[in-house]
């Protein structure tokens, strides 16, 4: 039996996409020369979805897609507002508490000023008047006898005590109030003996540790000057 070579058979097919694309709005029945191949394609059929494509069909599919871009916008446009919102109502109740805390802590020391002892005044009564410590003894002690007894910490929060280590400048250690917190690295306290047999109330401090963690500080004189870097071992608080 005779058969046509491959390449003779490929080349016959591809002759007829012309035809067949010519004949499909029509339904044209096309003659090749192998055999008779009908081709009742319609527009849009398999030929011309490859050659061509529809330009209304294109227009929906750019309008589903920015469609569902701006409701995805919408949809980050309301969790942005609803963040905004929690975190304005956070910073609210925050400084609210804050504050109810500092006037707390304001009622106390004025009450301590006005029962204040006669002869030399000394940080340690001062500080356990005005907070409530239960804890006695020099200064340099606190921080380990509030061990299992107190919550401590690195964090400052107004009405905690401040705990300074015992350092060449101070053997027997300090320990101040914390009326105000101003900033991650700023603080107000309220304090005695700091400035000799005096109560100093306000008094900025500032971090300058390494790692923000309170660790070593700068305590602010009269004047306003920071004055030398001193070691804190944390924060007490009831």
């Amino acid at each position: 039996m005779f058969r046509m070579p491959r390449i003779l058979v490929l080349t016959a097919s591809l002759a007829l996409i012309p035809a067949l694309a010519a004949g499909a709005e029509e339904g044209a029945v096309v003659t090749g020369a192998a055999e008779t191949v009908a081709a009742p394609l319609k527009t849009g059929g398999l030929f011309l979805g490859i050659f061509s494509q529809d330009p209304g069909a294109q227009q929906a599919r750019a309008e589903r897609r920015a469609a569902a871009k701006a409701e995805r916008e919408a949809e980050r446009e309301v969790r942005r507002a609803d963040r905004q919102r929690a975190k304005a109502s956070g910073h609210a109740q925050s400084t609210s508490t804050s504050d109810a805390a500092r006037a707390e802590v304001k009622a106390a020391v004025a009450e301590a000023v006005a029962n204040k002892p006669k002869g030399r005044i000394w940080c340690v009564p001062f500080a356990r008047a005005v907070t409530g410590l239960d804890i006695r003894g020099n200064a340099k002690t606190w921080w380990q006898q509030a061990k299992g007894r107190y919550a401590r910490g690195q964090e400052p929060a107004v009405g905690a005590v401040m705990s300074f280590a015992a350092s060449r400048a101070m053997p027997k250690g300090h320990v101040a109030v914390v009326s105000k917190v101003l900033s991650d690295r700023e603080i107000l306290v309220d304090q005695a003996n700091w400035e000799r047999n005096q109560i100093t109330l306000d008094t900025l401090v500032v971090d300058v540790s390494d790692k923000g963690d309170w660790s070593r500080v700068k305590v602010a004189s009269v004047g306003g000057t920071l004055g030398r870097v001193n070691p804190v071992n944390g924060f007490i608080y009831n």
